[in-house]
């Protein structure tokens, strides 16, 4: 069903999440308010995506995005954590956040250390950068979403 709802357009102002991507992950995350999370789709399947996002009125850079619970952490509630991939000088909290959900890497799933969940991430992240170069993936670079203002 994920692929009927595909590419999916997400925004709303990024709030402080639980402070371990940066700190326990070595990649650091986005994350949206309840509200943009309750506005998701049904059937919209947890897991690892991949597409664009864009900073406020900023360059769009390429992303990857958990969506779900993270059964490694135990979240009680559902969550949009967006990894962009793109080294940033400095948080960007309160900003404006534009997410273009291209496609689908993995369903979640729990993993039996720290170590075995940041080297999942390392392969989404290279899978997700791969699948961008892709000239279909591309196209949502210039899409009015983005371009609107």
């Amino acid at each position: 069903m994920t692929s009927k709802i595909l590419p999916l357009f997400l925004e709303g102002q990024v709030v402080k999440g639980f402070g371990r991507g940066s700190k326990q992950l070595g990649c650091p995350t986005a994350n949206y308010p309840l509200s943009v999370v309750q506005s998701l789709p049904d059937g919209l399947e947890s897991g690892v995506y991949y597409g664009w996002a864009q900073v406020d009125v900023g360059p769009i850079h390429k992303m990857v995005a958990n969506i779900g619970w993270c059964p490694f952490y135990k979240n009680k509630e559902m969550s949009v954590e967006t990894h962009i991939m793109h080294k940033f000088e400095k948080d960007f909290y309160d900003s404006n956040l534009k997410i273009a959900i291209v496609g689908y890497l993995r369903g979640e799933k729990n993993f039996d250390s720290l170590e075995d969940l940041i080297q999942a991430i390392k392969m989404d992240i290279h899978q997700a950068d791969q699948k961008l170069e892709q000239e279909d993936a591309k196209k949502l670079v210039t899409h009015t979403f983005f371009n609107k203002l």
